[in-house]
């Protein structure tokens, strides 16, 4: 009987410490587990996904179609050309309209990594000018983004950029979206989207 009772403590702490598994969220070959919002263009290209500036020159969005509250995520992005994009958490879309909350993925100097509140409060948390060459563009960039209650970092080609706290985040929930910024010329490449659940 004891030796039961060690045996089953033993699998239901394993049970609580298990790492949380991984979830790619772009399979290198279609849209599967994703939403586009609006008329701008998302395919994939060479087992990557673009996104690139239709004809109307509007904002435009891809959303997973699961919502993630607590996460880490990583990803990789390339600007081909004006890389005025972003990666948003806890949003929710209607029609081009989103709310949630936007890492920044942009030109030099427009502070890649910061944290903005779209329709709402606008920049939460922008970056010191001195972390501005950390971006490298037209080559691939690594971020993080870890929301975990109302406690967000942003890292960038593994610096920090952000570790903020904010109550209205906390309180949010929603879908991870990316984004193409509206005014044409915009061309971004993303790869290993990978998402782990806190």
């Amino acid at each position: 009987m004891k030796h039961l009772l060690i045996t089953g403590l033993a699998i239901a702490t394993l049970a609580f410490t298990a790492p949380t598994k991984s979830v790619k969220l772009f399979n290198g070959k279609d849209l599967s587990g994703w939403k586009v919002y609006g008329t701008e263009k998302w395919y994939v290209d060479n087992g990557e996904l673009v996104c690139e500036s239709g004809p109307d020159k509007q904002y435009g969005y891809l959303a997973t179609e699961k919502p993630y509250k607590n996460f880490d995520l990583s990803l990789e992005f390339k600007q081909e050309a004006n890389g005025n994009s972003g990666v948003f958490f806890r949003s929710s879309i209607e029609g081009t309209k989103v709310t949630g909350w936007q890492v920044e993925v942009a030109p030099k100097d427009h502070d890649t990594g910061g944290v903005y509140e779209s329709y709402g409060r606008g920049w939460l948390e922008k970056i010191p000018d001195e972390k501005e060459n950390i971006l490298k563009p037209g080559e691939w960039n690594k971020m993080r983004i870890r929301v975990e209650g109302d406690h967000v970092q942003t890292y960038l080609n593994g610096k920090e950029m952000v570790d903020m706290h904010d109550e209205k985040i906390g309180q949010a929930d929603g879908s991870v979206a990316l984004q193409i910024h509206d005014g044409g010329g915009i061309k971004v490449r993303w790869r290993k989207l990978e998402l782990k659940e806190l």
